[in-house]
């Protein structure tokens, strides 16, 4: 099991993420928002929370990647809309506890996993931080 703990602001995360996908290895997401250099990276896995909601994670997923500048409310509606959402219950799903809690135990199973930064993936119990490396790449594609 591939485990990729990322962040929906962070530039690294999104060619990880390509890179991931032309070897159409299946992974287990886990969010880790760093506010702190990606402001508006929890409110984008908020969406994504709140798109899982309405069986549609990974739509909202592929969504936010390359469009990372426009993370604000307007644009996170308007994606929601283009993917057939009920906006209204998006919304509020977004700001709702439940799906802060799971942003939330998201991070803090990272922290006590070691991720430190991201992109972070874990294959096979090993931490591997930062853009996937050509070995780690080649392995996976086996």
């Amino acid at each position: 099991m591939i485990v990729e703990y990322a962040d929906f602001e962070c530039h690294y995360c999104a060619l990880a993420r390509r890179r991931l996908d032309a070897l159409g290895v299946r992974l287990v997401f886990r969010h880790f928002p760093v506010k702190s250099k990606h402001p508006r990276a929890a409110s984008a896995a908020c969406a994504a929370e709140a798109a899982a909601l309405q069986g549609r994670f990974w739509e909202m997923h592929d969504a936010l990647y390359p469009d990372r500048g426009r993370l604000e409310d307007p644009h996170l509606w308007h994606r929601a809309s283009v993917l057939g959402l009920d906006v209204e219950r998006f919304d509020a799903d977004r700001r709702s506890e439940a799906v802060a809690a799971r942003i939330t135990r998201d991070f803090r199973g990272g922290l006590r996993a070691g991720v430190v930064t991201t992109p972070t993936l874990i294959v096979d119990g090993q931490l591997h931080p930062g853009l996937p490396e050509r070995g780690l790449l080649e392995r996976l594609a086996r």
